[in-house]
């Protein structure tokens, strides 16, 4: 891995401000010993239970264990999930800038797992409200000059409603915008810095290649087309591309055991901002994320990567 030399306390100069749609995962592990009598399906006992911070919150938290000054924006209920975010978010050393209105509930993506292999998800969720996104707006407004990197976290579930303005409001303050995308209308990220798509988001948007050269040429036009310094492309086992108006930069994966790649599109971006945030190149940036990657697709579910384990890692 050929990146500088970078101290893992230098990552608490990095300053990023978190914003979308924030969620709560509730994990319920058990045992299956039988089929029910009602329907063709196993039936679970559950022995315990686990709640973390999904979502946008999952990036926050990520950032933080890197050891970031992390803040979160976003729109959760005034209900017992939310304090429950609240409660995570405060324990994850993240600082919460959540705004709880009644008339929204809080979103839960409930995974049911037994023998650790997960059975069910359940999710609960309903978009907010406009009036909710506009006061979401105005504070973010007052957060930019506090931060030095900005995330938006699209997971499709209406936070990020006024993510066109978010973005001008970043430029117009000079602060770069990291997007992890959702959709096929990515003319919304029009103006931010780098996007993170996945290989199957960026098939629903530019089409299905046949070969890298194919790839190469719609990612560069798509950059290009929505004014973009950078795009980065995860590619699971295959690692990660890197394409700028300069270049293309590949990097391979890291060969481990995948265990659980739920949350490793979370641990990228974060790791991503909290470099460029401490004043880390983009190309070396771009090796610690992928180097991040590898590690927490090594753990279940919604996991982060510490600044130790990060440090520790690419000293090996």
């Amino acid at each position: 891995m050929n990146t500088r030399a970078l101290a893992p306390q230098q990552t608490d100069q990095a300053r990023i401000l978190v914003v979308g749609d924030v969620m709560l995962d509730r994990y319920w592990f058990g045992d299956v010993d039988r089929i029910s009598p009602e329907a063709p399906v196993p039936v679970v006992q559950v022995k315990r239970s686990e709640e973390r911070l999904g979502g946008a919150a999952n990036v926050a938290r990520n950032a933080a264990a890197l050891k970031a000054q992390a803040s979160l924006l976003g729109v959760i209920g005034d209900d017992e999930p939310g304090s429950t975010l609240e409660k995570l978010l405060q324990a994850g050393h993240v600082r919460s800038h959540l705004k709880r209105d009644a008339s929204v509930a809080t979103i839960i993506k409930l995974r049911v797992l037994a023998r650790q292999q997960q059975l069910l998800r359940v999710d609960f969720e309903a978009p907010p409200a406009n009036e909710v996104l506009a006061s979401v707006l105005e504070r973010y407004q007052s957060l930019l000059g506090d931060c030095n990197t900005v995330v938006l976290s699209d997971y499709g579930k209406g936070g990020l409603t006024h993510v066109t303005r978010m973005i001008e409001m970043a430029r117009r303050a000079n602060v770069p915008v990291l997007v992890d995308p959702k959709g096929d209308d990515y003319a919304r990220y029009r103006g931010a810095t780098i996007i993170t798509p996945n290989r199957a988001e960026m098939r629903q948007v530019v089409g299905t290649w046949k070969t890298e050269a194919d790839l190469t040429i719609r990612a560069q036009n798509l950059r290009r087309d929505l004014q973009l310094t950078a795009l980065l492309l995860t590619r699971s086992e295959e690692g990660m591309t890197l394409y700028t108006e300069s270049e293309v930069l590949h990097v391979s994966a890291h060969a481990r055991e995948v265990y659980d790649v739920s949350g490793a599109g979370d641990t990228v971006i974060a790791t991503l901002a909290t470099m460029l945030g401490a004043g880390v190149p983009l190309k070396e940036a771009v090796q610690y994320a992928n180097r991040a990657g590898g590690i927490v697709v090594g753990k279940l579910g919604t996991a982060v990567v510490t600044a130790d384990e990060l440090f520790s890692a690419e000293a090996a």
